[in-house]
């Protein structure tokens, strides 16, 4: 699991255009902005409006940029997946399967320490707000078939088989466990609950 981070915090303070600041004419800004509107008013509480008014900008070219609220939460989602299939790519093959997916997971959500705030934030939205636990049943799929194709190819079976099926849906589930557990433990290291949480998966549980 996973998605890009936000590459900067700004300086807080109020989020709303002020008068002959340039807007906005980034991705990444006008995420900015959203994120600190959403922590500011709630996400309910913010419109698409709002995050406009914030960046300058009218509603037609916000969604230049994104194509709902929603996927501003989500960042470059397609751009990340495209990331996790090359690190799967990548990986060694005369590693396991399992070791070659854990390696990419724990790869795949390394941040620099700058951006982890803003990737936590994000994750507690994703995670915790109905409508974008919701909106995420879509890109979940995306993101285990990414793994599904990648345990096919190990294994030689096709994508429709019950194992490589199951490997990516249980891949997921154990990711999005060890983020849940991330949340609620502000101190804990995300790699580390991920690489602990694929080699519990990994294990299959029969040591207990």
């Amino acid at each position: 699991m996973g998605v890009e981070p936000l590459r900067s915090r700004g300086t807080g303070g109020s989020v709303a255009a002020k008068a002959g600041r340039p807007p906005v004419s980034s991705r990444n800004s006008l995420e900015r902005l959203g994120f600190e509107l959403f922590a500011r008013q709630g996400f309910d509480g913010t419109t698409v409006d709002d995050i406009a008014a914030a960046a300058g900008i009218g509603r037609r070219t916000f969604f230049r940029y994104f194509a709902s609220k929603n996927d501003l939460v989500w960042g470059d989602f397609e751009a990340q997946l495209v990331r996790l299939e090359d690190l799967l790519g990548a990986a060694d093959p005369n590693s396991s399967m399992m070791d070659a997916l854990r390696h990419a997971v724990v790869e795949f959500n390394r941040f620099d320490p700058a951006e982890v705030p803003w990737h936590r934030q994000r994750m507690e939205l994703i995670l915790r707000v109905p409508i974008l636990q919701a909106d995420s049943t879509l890109r979940y799929s995306s993101w285990r078939e990414v793994v599904t194709r990648f345990a096919a190819t190990r294994t030689g079976l096709p994508v429709s088989d019950l194992l490589p099926r199951l490997v990516g849906h249980t891949v997921l589930a154990t990711c999005i466990a060890a983020y849940e557990h991330w949340l609620r433990e502000p101190d804990a290291d995300l790699g580390q609950l991920l690489d602990a949480a694929m080699r519990e998966l990994t294990a299959g549980f029969g040591h207990y």
